[in-house]
């Protein structure tokens, strides 16, 4: 009598599961993102999703956060929509985005009264300017750390190149970027796939 050998190892032509996320572990995430993210969330996202919680690799986080850069609306709103939904459905997606949004709502009114009190006062136009200056710290060094492992081949790093330099120097917009470089980058690859 023969043995029948069962494989428990997931065809490769499919995706390992998805993380286990609940809907108040996403409403939390963003809600702790929301409050800790002044002058750009995007890098407090990808701290929390790809180093802290482990629930996309580097590569899955790279992958929608460019997806959700080219589709209209904020780029951190479209990727708590995209978390939310791929976690749990239409109700992660809403548990996210209000997580998000609930308490910069109420911040940003007491900065606006605060600032519009206070605006002239030269101390506070020094930690406005200081707090600028983070921000763009910030939204720089995710720029790198998501550059990184992207640009290991000559084709990523040639692709990397022109599209900073059509929105740096040429002026450029970016939908018009993505629209010449993506298929002529996919079309690249499909070529160099052939050989």
């Amino acid at each position: 009598m023969s043995e029948t050998v069962i494989s428990t190892s997931p065809p490769q032509n499919r995706l390992p599961p998805v993380h286990e996320v609940k809907c108040h572990e996403l409403f939390i995430g963003f809600f702790l993102i929301g409050i800790v993210g002044f002058g750009g969330v995007m890098p407090w996202i990808r701290r929390m999703v790809v180093e802290q919680r482990r629930w996309l690799s580097e590569e899955e986080f790279i992958n929608m956060l460019s997806i959700c850069q080219i589709l209209p609306g904020a780029n951190v709103g479209n990727m708590a929509v995209c978390l939310g939904s791929r976690f749990a459905g239409i109700r992660g997606s809403v548990s996210a985005i209000a997580g998000l949004f609930t308490a910069p709502f109420f911040i940003v009114i007491l900065f606006a009264i605060f600032y519009s009190k206070y605006a002239g006062v030269p101390f506070v136009e020094n930690i406005f300017r200081g707090v600028s200056a983070a921000a763009s710290g910030l939204v720089i060094s995710m720029g790198i750390k998501i550059m990184l492992p992207v640009c290991r081949t000559p084709h990523a790093i040639i692709v990397t190149i022109l599209a900073v330099m059509g929105i740096t120097v040429l002026k450029l917009p970016l939908l018009w970027v993505v629209a010449i470089l993506a298929p002529a980058s996919i079309l690249v690859l499909w070529l160099l796939g052939r050989r």
